[in-house]
């Protein structure tokens, strides 16, 4: 499972038009969902993103947690973070979860990540298309797989 953080100061994604869903200050987290992916994935990316301290303290040090700084998430599913190009100019999606895999897992996702936070996160719509707009902030974006655990 691959998460691209963004650390926004504003954001919100649209669909067929229709606002969908809107933060303020927090995180844009685009979410991929591998083949090997289970429940250990979302376990640990939760665990990774609700303690990520890339907010600036008092003294303008990226040290404070989404918590710490009454911040909310926006989640958007985006299969093409696993992309595979190194054959030809069309990526490949061959290593993406097909959607009866995913989305339980995307649903996890949601679901671990609102009990953590204590509150309803935004999201998208799994495999909708999707414009989602966003003041990148610092810019600060931070690229967390599961797969890459190791120190």
């Amino acid at each position: 499972m691959r998460a691209i953080i963004q650390r926004a100061s504003s954001a919100q994604v649209h669909i067929q038009n229709e606002l969908r869903a809107s933060i303020q200050k927090g995180f844009v987290i685009l979410l991929g969902i591998h083949v090997d992916d289970t429940e250990t994935d979302v376990d640990y990316l939760v665990g990774k993103i609700i303690g990520l301290r890339i907010f600036a303290d008092a003294e303008g040090k990226m040290n404070l947690s989404l918590e710490q700084v009454a911040g909310q998430i926006l989640l958007i599913s985006q299969f093409t973070l696993f992309a595979d190009t190194r054959k030809g100019n069309r990526p490949s999606y061959l290593a993406s979860a097909r959607p009866e895999q995913a989305i339980p897992l995307y649903e996890l996702m949601i679901e671990k990540l609102s009990a953590a936070m204590g509150a309803p996160i935004q999201t998208g719509v799994f495999g909708a298309d999707m414009q989602v707009s966003l003041c990148n902030d610092g810019p600060v974006t931070i690229i967390i797989d599961s797969k890459n655990t190791s120190s």
